[in-house]
């Protein structure tokens, strides 16, 4: 009997330790949020709340107007429950790519727009997501930022399934918008050309050439966005300037804007913010102790 007394407590310890690993069930979303990022918890997808988003203001957003106004145009088309394309945003890094999207939380979350932020390692979990979403009143855009992919990433045929559509309909309250530094999504190589076929006067690419490049076919608007010159990089950084409390953009502002896009190798958008956050502070710090 106490044999199988000791039995039972191991059991039930082996039982309690079991618990820890059972994956379990996801609790309902807190549909009042406006910005979620998808994670993972004991094998579970879920969304978790972002509780502070970034609103950035599209009107902060310079040099890219072109852009804007395309963005805005599909996006206002898609909150007001009329045909949209998904969008693929792609060039130079620092160039607001991701800063546009995130805008449009600030422009449409009163129209019932919202948006879902998603690792590319995960989209695998797209139609799980799908079907999550499908049934809401809102209008999602499911963004995934600095998109690519490797060969045999399995998140590529996911994405294609929802971007295309496969036996099942797409969602119509669902948008994908996605950033990335080149436009074909997966890398390319040399070796991949000489399946290239010449037949008279036409070129027919070969059947991975076209594999790779028929993901970014699947986004219905391309954006192209590219590196400032030095006139576009300056009006940013004195913009960024005045945002954060240093109206006069003089000379020593102007070179010292120069100098950090040199450092960095590189005029955008992100390096001027960053050049304007960090002149700016050693400006209050330099009145503070001088005070």
């Amino acid at each position: 009997m106490s044999d199988f007394s000791q039995l039972i407590q191991r059991a039930e310890s082996l039982l309690v330790r079991l618990e820890a690993f059972i994956p379990s069930a996801p609790s309902e979303p807190d549909w009042s949020a406006i910005a979620w990022r998808w994670q993972h918890n004991k094998g579970h997808g879920y969304l978790e709340v972002i509780p502070h988003p970034h609103l950035i203001q599209l009107d902060d957003l310079h040099n890219i107007d072109q852009q804007k106004a395309e963005i805005v145009r599909n996006t206002a088309q898609f909150v007001r429950g009329y045909t949209a394309n998904n969008v693929l945003l792609t060039g130079a890094r620092g160039t607001g790519k991701s800063s546009i999207v995130k805008a449009l939380l600030s422009q449409f979350s009163q129209d019932g727009l919202r948006i879902l932020e998603i690792d590319k390692q995960d989209l695998t979990d797209l139609p799980q997501i799908t079907a999550l979403l499908r049934n809401r009143s809102e209008r999602f855009i499911v963004f995934c930022d600095d998109l690519s992919f490797e060969v045999g990433d399995a998140g590529y045929k996911a994405l294609k399934v929802v971007l295309d559509g496969s036996m099942a309909a797409t969602s119509d309250n669902i948008l994908v918008y996605a950033t990335s530094n080149r436009r074909h999504l997966l890398p390319e190589f040399m070796a991949e050309s000489l399946e290239t076929q010449h037949l008279g006067g036409e070129i027919r690419p070969g059947d991975t050439i076209e594999e790779k490049t028929s993901l970014s076919d699947r986004f219905g608007m391309w954006l192209a966005f590219y590196s400032f010159d030095q006139d576009e990089y300056l009006a940013v950084a004195a913009q960024w300037l005045r945002h954060y409390g240093t109206s006069v953009f003089d000379e020593a502002a102007r070179t010292a804007a120069l100098q950090w896009s040199h450092t960095r190798g590189s005029r955008s958008g992100r390096i001027a913010y960053q050049f304007a956050r960090d002149y700016a502070g050693r400006k209050q710090l330099a009145a503070t102790h001088s005070a």
